[in-house]
C-alpha cells in the first residue's frame, strides 16, 4: 500500500531550469531535421514544432512549456513541461487521481512528444545507439529529480527506438490504432479485391453515395490550396470541436505557419458541392507515409467523413507509392474499411518508487486487455484470407 503522506520531494515550480529551451530561441536553426526517412517525420520537424510555439499553442500559459533537451549538436529531444494531460492521447488521469488521493502532486510532469499528435515517430532525434538512448533517459531522470517533477512520459516513439527503450527499465504502455498498409496495390479496386464480397459492396456503396449527393473530392497540395480554401478548412476544423462543446486546440496562426513552412508536407482532402467547399481533412506526409490529422465540416453528409478521412487517403497513397496511412487515433469503424490494428507504445518513469511499482501492475493488466483487444480486432478485418468462415458470395 502507498503511504498516505507527501513524498519527500518539494513540489516546487520547475520553470527556473536554465536548460529549458524553445524552438524560437537561438538554437532553432540547429534543430536536426535529418535526411533519413524516419527523421523526416513532419511532426518533429523544426517547422512544425516552431509553428506550435510561435502561435502560442505550446506555451507555459497553455500547459505545454517547451523544455527541449540537447545533449550534443546532433542529439536532441522535443520535450515539454505539462500542467495537465490534454492533447497527449495516452491517458493517465487515473495516475493523476491516485497521486491526488495520496496528497501528492502529479503535475508538473515532463512529456517527450509531438504535441497533439498521437502518431508514432522519432522522439530521440539523432540517437544512433543504445548508449545514446541510455544517456537521454538518465538526463530525463536527473531533470525530474532536480526540478522536482513527478516523472517523464515518452509518447508514441518510432518502432526503431522501442528496442532501445525496452532495455531502459521503464514502464511500458500499449494501445491499438488502425493503420492502412499498401501491399503494392495497383488502384483502389485492387485493394478492394482483398475484401469479402459483402464488405467490398459496402465500401463501394459508401463511395457511390458521395457521388449521388453531388459531392466532388479533390486532393489539394501546394498552390492548389488557395487562401479561401485554407480559411474554409480552418472554420470547418473549429466548427467540429464546437459541436462537442469545446474549442479546437490549434489556432489560425498555427495553421497559417504550417501552410507557409510545410507546403510540401501538406495534403488537403477537400469536399465540394456546387463548387463550394463543404468539408475538409488535413493530412501530412513524409517520404513513406500519409498521416491524417484534422477534419471538419459545417453540415453532416452521409459517409462524407469516411470518404474524406479514409478513402481519399488510401487512393492518394496508392497513387504516390506511399507504404502506409495513419489516419489518427481510435475508431473501430476503420476496421471495416481495411485499416489494420497496430500496436503503439509509450514509456514512463515515475520518481516516486512506490507509485512506480503500482504503475507496473497497472501496465501489466492493461497490456493483457490490449492483447485481447488486438486479437479481436484482427479477427474482424474484412479481408477474405482473415475471415473465420467462407463468405458464400466469394465463391461466385
Amino acid at each position: 500500500m502507498l503511504r498516505n503522506e507527501p513524498y519527500r520531494f518539494n513540489w516546487a515550480n520547475p520553470y527556473r531550469n536554465k536548460m529549458d529551451s524553445s524552438m524560437s530561441e537561438e538554437w532553432l536553426d540547429q534543430w536536426p531535421t535529418g535526411t533519413s526517412t524516419e527523421d523526416a517525420n513532419p511532426f518533429v520537424s523544426d517547422a512544425f514544432l516552431c509553428a506550435l510555439e510561435q502561435a502560442g499553442v505550446c506555451s507555459r500559459e497553455h500547459g505545454w512549456q517547451p523544455s527541449h533537451l540537447r545533449l550534443t549538436p546532433d542529439l536532441c529531444v522535443p520535450a515539454y513541461l505539462r500542467t495537465d494531460s490534454w492533447g497527449e492521447y495516452v491517458f493517465d488521469w487515473a495516475w493523476s487521481s491516485a497521486y491526488e488521493q495520496h496528497g501528492l502532486a502529479y503535475y508538473p510532469k515532463l512529456v517527450i512528444a509531438a504535441p497533439f499528435t498521437p502518431s508514432q515517430g522519432p522522439r530521440l532525434l539523432g540517437a544512433k545507439s543504445l548508449e545514446d538512448v541510455s544517456r537521454v533517459i538518465q538526463s530525463f531522470k536527473t531533470k525530474c529529480l532536480t526540478d522536482q517533477l513527478s516523472g517523464f512520459h515518452l509518447l508514441f516513439p518510432a518502432p526503431a527506438e522501442q528496442a532501445w527503450l525496452d532495455q531502459q527499465g521503464l514502464l511500458k504502455r500499449s494501445d491499438v490504432q488502425f493503420h492502412w498498409r499498401n501491399r503494392n496495390y495497383r488502384d483502389f479496386d485492387d485493394f478492394l479485391e482483398r475484401f469479402s464480397s459483402r464488405k467490398r459492396k459496402n465500401v463501394r456503396k459508401e463511395r457511390q453515395s458521395i457521388i449521388d449527393q453531388g459531392i466532388t473530392m479533390r486532393a489539394l497540395t501546394g498552390s492548389d490550396i488557395t487562401d479561401s480554401i485554407w480559411l474554409a478548412f480552418y472554420k470547418f476544423y473549429h466548427a467540429t470541436y464546437l459541436k462537442r462543446g469545446r474549442q479546437g486546440y490549434l489556432n489560425k496562426e498555427f495553421f497559417d505557419r504550417v501552410r507557409a513552412t510545410m507546403t510540401d508536407r501538406i495534403v488537403l482532402m477537400m469536399a465540394f458541392k456546387d463548387e463550394e467547399p463543404i468539408a475538409g481533412a488535413l493530412c501530412f506526409r513524409d517520404q513513406e507515409r500519409l498521416y491524417g490529422r484534422y477534419w471538419g465540416c459545417f453540415e453532416e453528409y452521409s459517409n462524407l467523413h469516411f470518404e474524406a478521412c479514409y478513402y481519399q487517403g488510401i487512393e492518394y497513397c496508392i497513387a504516390q507509392g506511399l507504404t502506409s496511412f495513419d489516419p489518427g487515433t481510435q475508431g473501430e469503424h476503420k476496421i471495416a474499411r481495411g485499416f489494420e490494428p497496430t500496436l503503439t507504445h509509450s514509456y514512463h518513469w515515475l520518481a516516486h518508487p512506490e507509485f512506480f511499482v503500482a504503475a507496473e501492475h497497472f501496465c501489466a493488466e492493461e497490456r493483457e486487455r490490449t492483447d485481447r483487444y488486438l486479437a479481436q480486432t484482427q479477427a474482424a478485418l474484412p479481408f477474405k484470407q482473415l475471415t473465420t468462415q467462407s463468405d458464400p458470395e466469394d465463391q461466385q
